[in-house]
């Protein structure tokens, strides 16, 4: 649903704000995209960019075994694969292929196999519950799906399941090393389903966001577009290959030539395998939840690395405190914490990509290339300027078709000129830089103020004392809601609920303040690093830590 049309307006270059349409413009240059009208898969595209022949150093490296492959391997494996697929499968193109399983060096291939064939790739989370994959799979209706032994069974049993560990699946990766014959292999086109993708769930029900291959091709020809030169990163993957971020950042790094370096084998990335696999491989830069970023300013286990070649951190998935990436930025000097925002949904929205954007921590970065926005106050649905926060609305190439199945969502997420709701109250200042406020519906209703959980949240992940914090509404008849929070101590702490109370009350408006506090061992989040607010509201309303 993202328009493709060029409209000529001035804007103001300083903030790309338009007065005369209301509307916010990219200040990055315009990236031109491939026509839609001429055949292109998003592996195509990836093979266009990289050298001939192709470059000898690992695509892959599985850092849980030292597995890895190059790669020419790599690519030849897809193409045994896609021919096998044709070959041995009904699995056709405008098809869907479910797929279930933990990161592996033959995820990816798999992933570039189906999406060259034009087969509409749905990963999932390999440790969601039956019931769960019973819907997923209602909703997006598979041919066939691709799992590993220890999750087929949590598959409805008349779905079809090609073992990824199996003695089948290998010879498919090395018995048919051509490439798969032309009138079996339909055209794939830019306006194409390419994925599938389950929307976190941290608001409601899980929904399967539709994305084309015109959405990965226009963000990786950003990326591409900020390239100095030839230089190869290396690039420790720290998002789950089934989630988004995890999925795009992937195919991505391959299509850019880079190394990315993973924890596969089914392993838990704990910190220690993180910093290890950091060193151990000379990683260049690295995806990160916020999570990742605040363990690593403050640990002093990571102190024991050699981190010396790290020089970007790609940090998205949630809000980052200014606090906790200065800290990171102080401890590890010369390293940049490049935050950026986008969604399931609307791709990638804004990032910052220089050190000067950088040293803006109160902000995710500026709009991305070829992405158009309007702020809108959520009330009367009038669009708003410079400076005035409302909910944000966007126009991308990058965006999703819509949700699969569910139109009564696409009819509420899209308005009638194809603008995408985000529910993120946002504003952006005079710079063009993107402040998000908080969700839409995440908003603590007390009295007749709105009081965002996040900006409360980064107070209190302020304080020294605090080593993680999460604020949620709490209902009391009299106000509506109050903002109630959880705390987690940092060790040897002995902080109580006055002392929480009293740090936010004197760095906040008073119908701001903290008026519940519990503390908890841990702050339940994603696999995003986004704060699970419904699980804290359902301990708040049953736990007896919570009475008054």
């Amino acid at each position: 649903m993202a328009d493709e049309k060029t409209e000529k307006f001035s804007f103001d270059p300083r903030s790309g704000f338009s007065p005369e349409k209301k509307t916010f413009h990219s200040l990055r240059h315009r990236v031109p995209l491939p026509p839609l009208s001429i055949p292109l898969s998003f592996p195509s595209y990836a093979i266009s960019l990289l050298p001939s022949p192709l470059p000898h150093h690992s695509a892959l490296i599985d850092a849980s075994n030292s597995v890895s492959l190059s790669f020419p391997t790599f690519f030849a494996r897809v193409r045994s694969l896609s021919t096998s697929i044709l070959t041995h499968t009904p699995l056709r193109h405008g098809q869907v292929a479910f797929v279930l399983s933990p990161a592996d060096v033959d995820l990816p291939v798999l992933y570039f196999s189906l999406l060259s064939l034009g087969v509409v790739v749905a990963p999932a989370n390999p440790v969601a519950t039956a019931s769960e994959l019973a819907r997923l799979v209602r909703l997006t209706e598979p041919t066939i799906a691709f799992a590993v032994s220890a999750t087929a069974s949590h598959l409805p049993p008349c779905l079809p399941v090609i073992l990824l560990d199996s003695p089948q699946f290998r010879s498919f990766l090395n018995d048919n090393l051509q490439p798969p014959p032309s009138t079996a292999a339909a055209k794939v086109f830019p306006s194409d389903l390419a994925s599938i993708q389950f929307s976190s769930g941290t608001t409601g029900r899980l929904k399967a966001a539709a994305l084309t291959h015109r959405s990965l091709v226009a963000m990786t020809a950003g990326f591409r577009k900020l390239r100095d030169g030839p230089q190869t990163e290396i690039t420790f993957l720290s998002a789950p290959m089934f989630h988004s971020l995890g999925f795009f950042f992937l195919l991505n790094s391959v299509a850019l030539g880079d190394t990315v370096v993973f924890i596969g084998g089914g392993r838990k990335a704990t910190f220690s395998h993180t910093v290890q696999a950091l060193e151990t491989y000379r990683a260049t830069q690295m995806t990160a939840a916020p999570p990742l970023v605040v363990e690593m300013g403050r640990s002093v286990e990571v102190l024991r690395h050699d981190l010396s070649s790290l020089r970007i951190v790609l940090c998205g998935g949630a809000p980052l405190s200014e606090a906790a990436a200065e800290r990171f930025m102080a401890r590890f000097s010369g390293v940049l914490v490049c935050q950026g925002y986008g969604s399931t949904e609307g791709g990638g929205i804004s990032r910052m990509i220089d050190a000067e954007e950088c040293r803006r921590q109160k902000t995710v970065g500026r709009l991305t290339e070829n992405v158009r926005a309007k702020v809108v106050d959520p009330i009367t649905g009038e669009s708003l300027s410079v400076g005035q926060p409302g909910e944000l609305c966007i126009k991308s190439p990058a965006s999703m078709e819509g949700y699969v199945g569910d139109e009564e969502a696409n009819s509420m997420v899209f308005d009638s000129q194809g603008w995408m709701r985000t529910g993120d109250l946002c504003y952006i200042d005079e710079d063009g830089f993107l402040h998000i406020v908080d969700r839409l519906k995440e908003m603590i209703k007390y009295k007749a103020y709105q009081v965002p959980p996040a900006e409360l949240e980064q107070v209190l992940q302020s304080s020294p004392e605090i080593s993680d914090a999460a604020v949620i509404p709490f209902p009391q008849e009299e106000v509506g809601q109050i903002p109630m929070a959880f705390v987690v101590r940092q060790p040897g702490s002995k902080i109580n609920e006055a002392y929480v109370m009293n740090f936010v009350a004197k760095q906040v408006a008073p119908y701001k303040k903290i008026r519940r506090v519990a503390f908890v061992e841990a702050i339940p989040k994603s696999a995003a690093g986004k704060i699970l607010r419904k699980d804290l509201i359902a301990l708040a309303l049953s736990s007896p830590i919570c009475r008054l």
